[in-house]
């Protein structure tokens, strides 16, 4: 008989505990305010070009299912575009070259040192 009364009188608190969880909460205790989502702590820099410590710093911060996605998207777009322009950049300068390794005339540029002359 004594732990039947022990049952009901824990029961009891229980069931106000929840009570008081669920309907208590002070006055203007609304809903939780929503929480802006969180975003990437490490941008690339915008001010130059990225290097290969950005990319070696660059953390991506966690979603409910792994990285959120437009962060990620954004950093290889970034990335891609950078690419994209050096590799463009490099092949101008090839092309450069190679016209400056070929003069106009089409006649072959020496870079053999000239032989002194005799002066007597």
């Amino acid at each position: 008989m004594v732990m039947f009364f022990f049952l009901v009188i824990a029961l009891a608190v229980v069931v106000a505990a929840v009570t008081l969880a669920v309907v208590g909460g002070g006055e203007g205790a609304g809903p939780l305010p929503e929480v802006a989502p969180e975003r990437l702590h490490d941008p690339l820099p915008a001010d130059r070009p990225v290097d290969r410590s950005d990319i070696d710093l660059l953390r991506f911060p966690l979603a409910v299912r792994g990285y959120r996605m437009a962060d990620v998207d954004d950093a290889l777009n970034r990335v891609a575009a950078e690419l994209a322009e050096r590799d463009a950049r490099i092949a101008d300068l090839e092309s450069a070259l190679a016209g400056a390794r070929t003069p106009a005339g089409g006649g072959h540029v020496s870079m053999e040192k000239p032989a002194p002359e005799d002066h007597q």
